[in-house]
């Protein structure tokens, strides 16, 4: 019991000094963001306990008490976690408007959403990637499921979420892959016709790390030359498009922000390659390119692509090359960067949209890909929330029912409508 007692205490302390710490002042809801922030901080804590736990009790020698405490809150915490995103999941329920259901396509796991509304003439279509570092998430979740459901409504589209192969038990590039195959799949004109979708009015979206996945299928199936039907547009709610420079301005100025700070989201996306410590914490310091990819630095360079009110006083200096060893030859893949491909591999690209939030590790990669697709001619639509957190979308869904999560949603589905 008296371990019980202090675990909950150490939580409440925690939880109290996060839910206190200053956050922007034009951000809405603030208790409710507070709320949120300090799970999720308490959350990526005993995650990196968990993950640190026996390297720092041989280093500090710390008692068999202590270590006993520490790991029965830990398996403790861990019990409730995935429980909690258990009851998240939805199952595949239809109602008045939207038959929905889980099915394969090309042997993944997807959720389909086709409208029940009579349509005269084809309809348009949207894959969903969902985001989570490569290592966590489902379109099953509440909110993911809300958002789909409401696309396919609105739209009167069919709408395929991915539930493609998570880290770090399937590692790079099986997520990439995944999704890429049910791209290939929908996309026959076979399967078209069986869900009586348009082939020129198709859209790839994603959301964090599913706007990357998406990104980067966008530019395989639209520069592949054997490849028919193409994609109409994508749509990318605060992607991340890059693992090359993490030193860019929002790193720098959100390392410790709201909702996702810089450790977490390298910790978590480095499973996705490696389960060596040595990766991350190379990251953390920009070291962790290896020798040879220094030709890529100019296609990343905020210096040249970031509008100059988000450059403020940073200067630009190069992540280090060459100190990671072993290094990792997946870091120069273009897969986990999409923004950092030639000018020739992005002007096929079709109708962009990308939001960008302004308190967001990842604000930078859109704006830099914004740039980058304009000064080649790709139309490009782009909302920016001033008051945006990463990872938003994610509680939209009662019992939360964030604010800003629902106007983004509002602004993608509004975007859909407009240009699918």
């Amino acid at each position: 019991m008296g371990y019980k007692t202090l675990c909950f205490g150490l939580t409440c302390i925690l939880f109290a000094y996060y839910i206190y710490t200053p956050i922007p002042e034009n951000i809405e809801e603030p208790w409710k963001v507070r709320t949120i922030d300090a799970t999720i901080k308490i959350t990526s804590l005993m995650f990196f306990f968990k993950n640190h736990s026996n390297k720092c009790g041989h280093r500090y020698h710390l008692s068999k008490f202590r270590i006993y405490v520490l790991v029965y809150c830990l398996k403790r915490f861990d019990e409730l976690f995935s429980i909690l995103m258990k009851l998240d999941y939805t199952q595949p329920i239809s109602d008045e408007n939207v038959t929905v259901m889980d099915i394969t396509f090309s042997d993944i796991p997807v959720r389909l959403y086709l409208p029940k509304r009579k349509s005269a003439s084809q309809r348009p279509a949207v894959i969903f990637v969902h985001g989570g570092a490569f290592v966590l998430g489902s379109c099953k979740l509440a909110a993911l499921d809300l958002l789909n459901r409401q696309t396919a409504k609105n739209l009167g589209a069919v709408v395929v979420g991915v539930d493609y192969r998570l880290g770090h038990q399937y590692q790079f590039p099986v997520a990439h892959e995944d999704v890429l195959s049910v791209v290939k799949f929908f996309l026959q004109d076979k399967i078209l016709a069986k869900y009586g979708v348009d082939p020129a009015r198709v859209c790839i979206s994603g959301d964090s790390a599913g706007g990357l996945i998406a990104a980067t299928a966008a530019q395989l199936i639209q520069n592949d030359p054997e490849f028919k039907n193409k994609l109409k547009a994508q749509a990318l709610i605060y992607p991340s498009l890059q693992v090359i420079d993490i030193a860019i301005p929002s790193q720098r100025e959100n390392e410790h922000g709201l909702f996702l700070t810089k450790k977490l989201g390298v910790e978590l996306a480095c499973l996705y390659l490696t389960q060596d410590k040595a990766l991350p914490q190379a990251m953390m310091k920009n070291q962790h390119m290896p020798h040879g990819s220094r030709h890529l630095f100019k296609l990343v360079n905020w210096s040249i692509f970031l509008p100059e009110k988000y450059k403020k006083n940073h200067i630009y200096t190069e992540p280090i090359l060459g100190r990671l060893n072993p290094s990792y030859s997946a870091l120069l893949d273009s897969r986990l960067s999409p923004l950092a491909v030639n000018d020739s591999q992005l002007q096929n690209l079709p109708l962009t949209y990308i939001l960008t939030c302004q308190y967001d590790l990842l604000r930078d990669d859109g704006l830099m890909y914004i740039s980058r697709l304009q000064n080649i001619g790709v139309k490009v639509s782009h909302d920016h929330m001033e008051d945006g957190l990463h990872g938003a979308l994610s509680f939209m869904a009662s019992p939360i029912n964030l604010q800003l999560g629902i106007r983004i949603k509002d602004k993608y589905i509004n975007w859909l409508e407009e240009n699918l």
